[in-house]
């Protein structure tokens, strides 16, 4: 743990405020969500430094910078259904919730709409109705100015999604890697694997989505995205050969880091996708024709 950070009480302490007072606040600015019996790091917190450590003896828990500042323009009570949301952006409720379970924030059972760990990082809260039972899912505001919500509607909507990033980090990817492998899709790969990849994906009619972001704050971009069983398809290779492990653990640690799921596919993979790419499928429910 950096020493430069304190838990939430130890910082309530140092500060001279009641210890629930600061987790209130930290709540209303979206900071920190609850979960049960737990506090969960939000996305929004991690940019103003907070981070998850694990204690010997108290588990897990987060710390901050003792330097901490709470943005007051972010401290809301106000939580948005689907609905506001889709007011906010002029689409509609069904709309919102099938970008925000497309992302992986939410999914849907018989009961409704239930928020992911991922969605609780983004700010999301369950809630029921208290006559029909219907789960459904409401929103700390902040997540009308959440990045990648924002980047998924505008390419929803065929507006430039590049425009409203932070930064240019997406699109200096793309420049530095030109996408020139046209696919049976209609996709433009990057490498000789990622095209028969793609090929192998949609000759097994397995809907796949190519250079997603990955939901998270950061700007990562997967190689495939795999809506049906939320999960990621990551090629650990390009046409100059086989990534290093330092790369590849790079890469994995985006994901495991955030709760998302993933498909490792290797150069000597590419030749054998058929018996390699199944039983791998099969873990998060897609079946291969």
């Amino acid at each position: 743990m950096d020493k430069d950070k304190l838990s939430t009480t130890a910082l309530a302490k140092k500060r001279g405020l009641d210890p629930k007072q600061l987790f209130s606040d930290l709540k209303l600015a979206g900071y920190i969500n609850r979960n049960g019996d737990s506090w969960v790091l939000t996305s929004q917190g991690q940019r103003f430094g907070g981070e998850y450590v694990d204690h010997k003896k108290f588990g897990q828990f987060i710390v901050w910078p003792t330097n901490l500042v709470i943005d007051d323009n972010l401290s809301s009570d106000i939580k948005l259904s689907a609905t506001q949301i889709g007011e906010r952006f002029k689409i509609s409720a069904k709309k919102v919730n099938q970008l925000l379970n497309e992302l992986g924030w939410i999914d849907k059972d018989a009961q409704g709409w239930n928020v992911t760990g991922l969605g609780l990082t983004a700010g999301g809260t369950q809630k029921a109705d208290a006559t029909s039972k219907q789960r459904f899912v409401i929103w700390h505001e902040s997540i009308v100015k959440n990045k990648r919500l924002k980047q998924t509607i505008s390419e929803f909507l065929g507006k430039d999604a590049i425009a409203h990033s932070t930064d240019h980090s997406i699109s200096s990817f793309r420049q530095k890697f030109e996408a020139k492998h046209r696919t049976l899709d209609g996709h433009y790969v990057h490498s000789t694997g990622e095209l028969v990849i793609d090929n192998w994906l949609y000759m097994n009619g397995i809907v796949h989505a190519y250079n997603r972001p990955l939901p998270i704050e950061h700007d990562v971009v997967s190689d495939f995205y795999l809506p049906v069983g939320k999960v990621y398809l990551q090629y650990f290779a390009t046409d100059s050969g086989a990534m290093t492990e330092e790369q590849i653990t790079k890469i994995r640690m985006s994901y495991q880091g955030n709760g998302l799921n993933l498909i490792e596919v290797y150069l000597q993979d590419i030749d054998k996708l058929d018996e390699v790419l199944p039983k791998k499928l099969r873990k998060y429910g897609i079946k291969a024709y």
